[in-house]
């Protein structure tokens, strides 16, 4: 690598506001109470989780329900023409549903006003690499066909493959803008740096059962599950949005360096004090809605720049 590609992401460490300081510990609480449900399968808490993001006002829903990109597109009213979103959902590539996300799909479409569209992509162990791999890029590149500008958002396990799916569609001159990342899964084999870090809702136990249920028969170093291992150059923009309480932290870290060594524009956020994908909590998080809102001005500046 040549020194002159060389380029530092832009970090940006947010400090941890007085209000949501004085909630993180009963919200905690709450996670808690809602993971020992012993009784309710994992698919359906989780779908109540992030269900319980509420749903954005002025925001309408509509399914898709064509196998090769089943899902859910939030619209927002006054939309943007010509230009759209693909959001790709976490779970750990075990669980999530496009109609969960419901809450946060349309907080967000109706801040970056431009319709959003949620993948239900199949998920593991019933489907693995590459199968939600393979559909996500090539509804991308069918969004990519229909619109004049398209921008990517995911988060967790969702992140993950975004990033993915960036790689595998790189330099194909497709009119991807950028993409806003919440918490991003970039490496299953869980290498990161984790010490002093209690995360209150992941466990690095199950994030590897989930990952290898995903991997299938795929090295846990693929760069299709993980990509923190091959970074292309040619990537859009991206803006990466990560709390320091989770484990995850030097997941978003170390790809916003290794992005940023092959000539990508990267800004990293560091909201202190915050767990993952605290962006579901907008009803309790300041932060939560501060953090979205950044996440749309960052792609609203990217879709004015094109391309």
């Amino acid at each position: 690598m040549c020194h002159s590609e060389w380029i530092m992401p832009t970090t940006i460490q947010i400090a941890l506001d007085a209000d949501d300081a004085k909630v993180l510990s009963p919200l905690h609480s709450e996670f808690q109470r809602h993971w020992s449900q012993a009784n309710v399968p994992p698919r359906v808490l989780y779908d109540r989780f992030v269900g319980e993001t509420p749903v954005a006002s002025g925001v309408k829903f509509r399914e898709v329900v064509d196998a090769a990109g089943p899902g859910w597109w939030s619209e927002p009213n006054g939309a943007t023409p010509n230009q759209a979103i693909l959001f790709l959902h976490g779970g750990a590539y075990v669980m999530g549903t496009a109609k969960a996300y419901h809450g946060l799909a349309s907080q967000f479409a109706t801040r970056v006003r431009r319709p959003v569209f949620a993948l239900d992509y199949p998920l593991a162990p019933e489907a693995q690499l590459p199968t939600a791999l393979d559909m996500a890029s090539s509804t991308l590149e069918r969004l990519c066909s229909q619109y004049e500008s398209v921008a990517v958002v995911g988060d967790s396990a969702g992140g993950g493959l975004s990033l993915a799916t960036l790689s595998a569609t790189v330099n194909r001159g497709l009119p991807i803008v950028g993409a806003a990342l919440f918490s991003p899964w970039t490496d299953v084999t869980l290498s990161g740096d984790r010490e002093g870090i209690v995360d209150p809702l992941l466990d690095a136990n199950i994030l590897r059962t989930s990952g290898s249920f995903y991997l299938g028969s795929a090295r846990s170093d693929d760069p299709r599950g993980s990509p923190l291992f091959h970074v292309p150059k040619g990537l859009p923009p991206l803006l990466i949005q990560v709390g320091t309480d989770e484990i995850l932290f030097d997941d978003s870290r170390r790809y916003a360096a290794a992005a940023s060594a092959v000539g990508t524009e990267v800004q990293l956020e560091e909201w202190q004090g915050m767990h993952h994908v605290f962006q579901f909590n907008v009803a309790q998080l300041k932060s939560a809605r501060l953090s979205l809102d950044r996440a749309a001005e960052f792609l609203a500046r990217q879709f004015a720049r094109g391309v």
